[in-house]
């Protein structure tokens, strides 16, 4: 018989999955839904030392109690860190692990990285975690449930047994970083998407494909995937349907994402033009592709995207796309820049925009540039990162380029600073010229935000050239070596160098 230990996210217990365990219990299975201390019973109740390390022993207790040979653990939201804790104390134990429309963290992650409510994350990070007089965080009212996931799909009686049920979540619980040995690393795993809340089984192939090289771990042979068409809660929305779902992964079902065994990844494979070598030289976090002159050139920064993991090597400065970037506009007169920003997670694009800063700062300074004429080309999810330079364009900012770009947080990127909305800031650009490269190949929820950007620029007449790919995937400079592809990149360049040296 399956067992499933079911562990909800923040704000509530067990009571969440009433309707989810009915139908799994209907089915033959054992089902153990999961109250953390602290999260409502009273016999369990939560003090100031209640941290993410007492969930994890909640969990591995109530494992060690299980008498049954498959034990699947489904962790939902903030749940998949109690229960990725105990699965690498107890690896023999569990036969799967559910990620419920749950992130992926990793040792040293605190739960408070991926927490959606701006409000929440500053509180703690200001406070430095916690105090001795403030120690828990209260569940969101009703019409706040929205700040911590879609809400679509929850009937009116789930809502309001949501709200009336809520319990006030433990700081520690959000601040205490992750700690995993690796000993769960091999337990086949399962990942049920959420699309209303803003990830499907088409973005898990896009990141495999063609985003951060640490998402290609998803397409592992034992991890899966599911969707479902509805919010955050679907123990509440949907409960016959995620009640199905969690059989079939049980069993072992679920799309399998493929990418090839013995192939590059798609950010280390060949830049689509073939490019005249220039010097290059590294200084800090920047590298300078430095073109044949005798006096100083404008410059070309190219900003990554990311999220990209802070171990990775070789970093993106290094990578086969941004160095043939570099490399060509010096190669057509200009200083071309590459540079690593410390985008590690959602909730890092202000310290990622200080190092932006910083590198253009320096590029600036440097006696080879005309400090006067310098151009940002942003790719990717590093598009958010244009929004400050668009909203006060200094003087000596020519052009901003962008390729493939996010422009907008993504659904269920509730963790970014609304800052980084370049839709809202492109009213302030002025006559800046923006040269946006749009792929025709693009996966429909990043495509929206480049329409919806395209929108605001053509309802304050701002400055700017699409240039657009209509085969083009997502990173396609090193996926896609056609004509078109390689036309595009070379037109691109042209105008941004245009907009430098004209």
């Amino acid at each position: 018989m399956t067992v499933f230990v079911l562990v909800s996210g923040p704000f509530t217990g067990g009571w969440v999955w009433r309707e989810v365990a009915a139908r799994l219990r209907e089915s033959g299975a054992g089902v153990y839904p999961v109250t953390l201390t602290g999260m409502g019973d009273q016999r369990r109740p939560a003090g100031p030392d209640t941290d993410l390390e007492t969930h994890i022993e909640d969990v591995v207790r109530l494992v060690d109690e299980i008498d049954a040979p498959d034990v699947v653990v489904v962790g939902h939201d903030y749940g998949i860190h109690p229960v990725l804790g105990a699965a690498d104390r107890r690896p023999e134990r569990i036969a799967r692990i559910v990620y419920l429309d749950a992130g992926m963290p990793q040792d040293g992650d605190p739960a408070l990285a991926v927490v959606p409510d701006q409000a929440v994350r500053e509180r703690l990070s200001h406070a430095g975690g916690q105090t001795a007089d403030d120690w828990r965080i209260l569940p969101p009212q009703r019409d706040e449930w929205q700040r911590w996931g879609s809400t679509e799909g929850i009937p009116a009686d789930a809502l309001a047994r949501l709200d009336r049920l809520a319990a006030p979540q433990p700081s520690g619980t959000f601040t205490q970083p992750l700690r995993l040995s690796g000993a769960a690393a091999a337990i086949p795993a399962t990942g049920v998407l959420c699309t209303a809340n803003g990830t499907d089984i088409a973005m898990v192939e896009l990141l495999v494909a063609s985003g951060p090289p640490q998402y290609r771990a998803l397409a592992d042979p034992r991890v899966g995937f599911f969707e479902i068409a509805t919010g955050h809660w679907p123990m509440l929305s949907r409960p016959d349907e995620l009640a199905g779902v969690l059989l079939r992964a049980a069993a072992g079902e679920g799309h399998r994402v493929t990418a090839a065994p013995d192939e590059r990844p798609a950010h280390l494979r060949p830049f689509l033009l073939d490019v005249p070598e220039q010097p290059r030289e590294r200084v800090g976090r920047i590298d300078l592709h430095l073109p044949d002159a005798d006096r100083p050139r404008p410059a070309v920064v190219f900003v990554h995207g990311g999220p990209v993991a802070p171990d990775l090597r070789p970093t993106p400065r290094d990578w086969p796309s941004y160095v043939g970037y570099g490399q060509y506009v010096a190669s057509l007169g200009a200083v071309g820049v590459t540079l690593d920003h410390r985008l590690y997670g959602l909730a890092d694009y202000a310290r990622a925009a200080e190092d932006v800063a910083a590198a253009v700062g320096l590029v600036r300074a440097d006696p080879r540039v005309d400090g006067e004429r310098v151009a940002l080309w942003f790719f990717s999810a590093g598009g958010l990162l244009s929004a400050d330079w668009l909203a006060a364009p200094p003087p000596w900012l020519r052009c901003v380029a962008m390729t493939y770009p996010v422009l907008a947080p993504l659904p269920g990127w509730g963790v970014v600073d609304p800052r980084f909305r370049p839709a809202a800031t492109v009213s302030s650009s002025g006559e800046l010229p923006v040269v946006l490269t749009r792929v025709g190949l693009e996966h429909a929820a990043i495509a929206a935000t480049v329409e919806e950007f395209l929108s605001a620029a053509g309802n304050c007449e701002a400055d700017v050239e699409v240039v657009d790919v209509p085969l083009g995937h997502h990173g396609f400079e090193t996926v896609d070596h056609t004509g078109q592809t390689r036309d595009a990149v070379d037109r691109a360049v042209r105008s941004v160098l245009g907009h430098l040296l004209g």
